[in-house]
């Protein structure tokens, strides 16, 4: 297929480079074009010039997933040592474990009860106001009854999205587990692991092939689509239209970064849950790289708010305006030729690793497949609304 038409690639982060790396593999050339100076996206790690820590530029990221093929594909680009991510939170000048488990539930309430004396416990100081919770307020006190809602999740929860956990959906907190055992392990899948070289290195090597070419510092718009004989585009779907529809509602982070001599809090992640510490959590980012040995330590504090035009998308709000937005987003989409949109970005939906790499290897098998078969490619092979 080298002397067929190249397929743009928008967006050097997990869902570009193993689409990239998929097509290129299968004899398509491949060019990816990406406005920032470096790969990985926001998982983009690098070494710290002061410590020696390997920083998680944009924010922790820990890989877990269910996925054995997904596993075993990023396995494939990098050598990935155990972690688990146990997370901790400050609290009314205490300091508990999270997920809320046992020994969370024996702390807060001062108590030493066994599993099933807990789960009664909780049991009768849940709120069940409605049968089928539709805020993220209405799913927690239903869920966890309003001591620990407050302690642990309102105003955390109100300094992350900005705004009352009335007005955000249930589905937020579905994600999060309550145990009544003393399992303080964030994630409940079966691999988890963090890429003993960091992100960057495991995308480098996705993208370290002779089909391949990266372009750094090179934004790509709909104009530069003519030339190529499919698109890929995890950039911003909003920003793709030119905001004709207005722009898409997104949470952005600020990160105040500090050194420490020594270990400042003992553990990777630290949150904040009181509403009068302005920011989430803490991180310390040497506790990411256990294995590793570094006198000093990088940290940061990290702040959410409202994103502007020239800041960072992270978290996609998703409420009923930005849906509405999206819905006609999608519809512009749908007419396009010769472009699929992938991604966080480009489906402006929250991701997690594993799922965007599935995501990814299925849609660059679903055009290899069509391509075959004489099939068009969609807009959304994951549709996201």
């Amino acid at each position: 297929m080298t002397g067929a038409a190249p397929i743009a690639i928008v967006g050097a982060g997990l869902s570009g480079a193993v689409i990239a790396r998929t097509l290129a593999d299968a004899g398509h050339r491949v060019e990816v074009f990406e406005s920032r100076d470096h790969i990985a996206g926001n998982c983009h790690t690098a070494r710290d010039a002061e410590t020696g820590v390997l920083v998680h530029v944009y924010g922790p990221h820990i890989f877990h997933t269910d996925d054995a093929e997904v596993w075993d594909y990023v396995n494939r680009f990098a050598r990935f040592r155990p972690y688990r991510n146990r997370v901790k939170t400050t609290s009314g000048g205490q300091v508990y474990s999270l997920p809320v488990n046992l020994h969370t539930i024996n702390q807060f309430f001062g108590r030493t009860f066994r599993p099933d004396e807990a789960r009664a416990f909780i049991a009768q100081r849940a709120e069940r106001g409605t049968t089928d919770p539709v805020t993220f307020e209405e799913q927690a006190l239903a869920f966890v009854g309003r001591e620990l809602y407050e302690a642990f999740f309102k105003g955390y929860t109100e300094k992350q999205w900005g705004c009352p956990p009335s007005d955000l959906p249930a589905s937020i907190l579905k994600r999060l587990p309550l145990r009544f055992n003393y399992d303080d392990d964030y994630f409940f899948h079966r691999f988890q692991g963090m890429p003993e070289e960091g992100y960057t290195a495991m995308v480098a090597a996705i993208l370290d092939h002779p089909g391949i070419a990266v372009h750094l510092n090179t934004p790509f718009s709909r104009a530069d689509a003519s030339s190529f004989a499919h698109v890929f585009s995890s950039a911003p779907l909003d920003k793709w239209f030119d905001i004709t529809y207005g722009s898409l509602g997104y949470r952005t982070l600020d990160f105040e970064r500090f050194t420490y001599e020594g270990d400042y809090q003992g553990c990777a992640v630290m949150n904040y849950a009181d509403a009068a510490v302005p920011y989430t959590r803490v991180t310390e980012h040497k506790h990411f790289a256990p294995w590793e040995s570094h006198a000093g330590s990088v940290c940061y504090r990290e702040t959410a708010r409202a994103c502007g035009p020239l800041d960072i998308p992270y978290y996609p709000i998703r409420l009923v305006r930005e849906k509405e937005q999206l819905a006609r987003y999608v519809a512009l989409a749908a007419s396009e030729t010769r472009t699929t949109f992938v991604g966080r970005l480009g489906t402006y939906r929250y991701l997690d690793m594993d799922v965007t790499i599935r995501e990814a290897l299925d849609c660059a098998r679903r055009y290899l497949a069509g391509t075959a078969s004489g099939q068009p490619m969609p807009a959304f092979v994951t549709p996201p609304l």
